[in-house]
């Protein structure tokens, strides 16, 4: 706000340091000194009382400003002091309005509170949360209970992780959870063993039968919910009906990778490697295939093969749980 009694007093100041040289004798060193006092001083109380009328962005800082304040009224006579006086004023009334915003506020949507989201489940650190004895069991237990919309694949590790655990409630929960999670593709096996039966020999009914078990003895293996025999048995089983699927479909690519992978873990590598190589041949994407046959060459030591694929896969940028093990082996000499 603008302080009138420093105004004043500036004015004050300036009408005195012309009428005391004009009385004085107008070229005395006298009538000089005393104009040049008076005229400093004036200056420098309209430059403190015009500095509020400035912007806060304009007046920091404070000293800079002042300074030049108090320059420009001094260095030029009469038109400096008017011209400061002029320019606060332009600012003031002539200021430019501010502009309108960019964007709008935009209303959020009503919140459902029964929508779930189903597209993806985040259990970073989950693992050491389950498995921490000094957090309450019913934290662990609520944990536990949001698995359930969780893959089997993520799922399945974290349950087995808990089996171990003092608390036999969560132990309890963890088994039940798993044996749910089992008994439901158990049940889905049956069905399709049934309907495999009833179907007619080489019958488009037959295949799917086939192709649909290959699938769910998989899922038991690729979920990690059997172990032991019955996880030799699942592998044996959906490897039967995957090389029944490419009786009659030689040119199933997909399949041809699933018999990779069943291959490879039952340790016959050099078939897993015939089959890995034909469903690359047969179209397959190479950053599907590339990691199994990169497997295959570090665990029999060819170090130099895995290298060369790693290096393959680092021109496609969608794999990026790869990503870190495919940047090691590149940068290697």
């Amino acid at each position: 706000m603008l302080n009138l009694k420093l105004g004043l007093s500036a004015l004050g100041l300036e009408v005195s340091a012309w009428s005391g040289a004009w009385l004085l004798a107008e070229r005395s060193d006298a009538a000089l000194a005393s104009y040049l006092l008076l005229h400093a001083a004036a200056s420098v109380l309209l430059s403190l009382s015009l500095l509020p009328l400035l912007p806060p962005r304009l007046s920091k800082p404070r000293w800079a400003t002042l300074l030049l304040m108090t320059a420009c009224s001094y260095a030029v006579p009469v038109a400096g002091f008017l011209g400061v006086i002029a320019a606060f004023v332009i600012l003031r009334l002539y200021r430019r309005r501010s502009l309108p915003e960019d964007f709008d506020a935009v209303q959020l949507p009503e919140f459902d509170q029964h929508q779930r989201r189903q597209s993806q489940f985040r259990h970073a650190g989950l693992h050491s949360f389950l498995t921490n004895a000094q957090v309450p069991v019913q934290a662990r237990m609520r944990a536990m209970a949001a698995l359930q919309y969780a893959s089997g694949r993520t799922a399945s590790p974290l349950l087995r992780s808990v089996l171990g655990d003092a608390s036999e409630d969560l132990r309890l929960l963890a088994y039940g959870m798993l044996d749910n999670l089992e008994k439901r593709i158990n049940r889905a096996i049956d069905s399709e063993l049934d309907a495999l039966q009833a179907a007619l020999p080489d019958s488009s009914q037959q295949l799917q039968s086939a192709h649909r078990l290959s699938d769910l003895y998989w899922e038991l293996v690729y979920q990690a919910l059997v172990q032991g025999d019955l996880h030799a048995h699942a592998i044996q089983e959906s490897l039967r009906y995957c090389q029944l699927v490419l009786q009659r479909q030689e040119g199933n690519a997909a399949m041809h990778l699933r018999r990779g992978r069943l291959l490879h873990a039952l340790g016959r590598t050099q078939e897993a490697e015939h089959a890995y190589d034909k469903a690359r041949a047969l179209g397959l994407p190479a950053t599907r295939v590339l990691p199994y046959l990169a497997q295959l060459a570090f665990e029999r030591r060819d170090h130099a093969q895995a290298q060369a694929l790693m290096r393959e896969l680092r021109q496609w940028g969608a794999l990026p749980r790869l990503r870190p093990v495919i940047d090691y082996w590149s940068q290697r000499p």
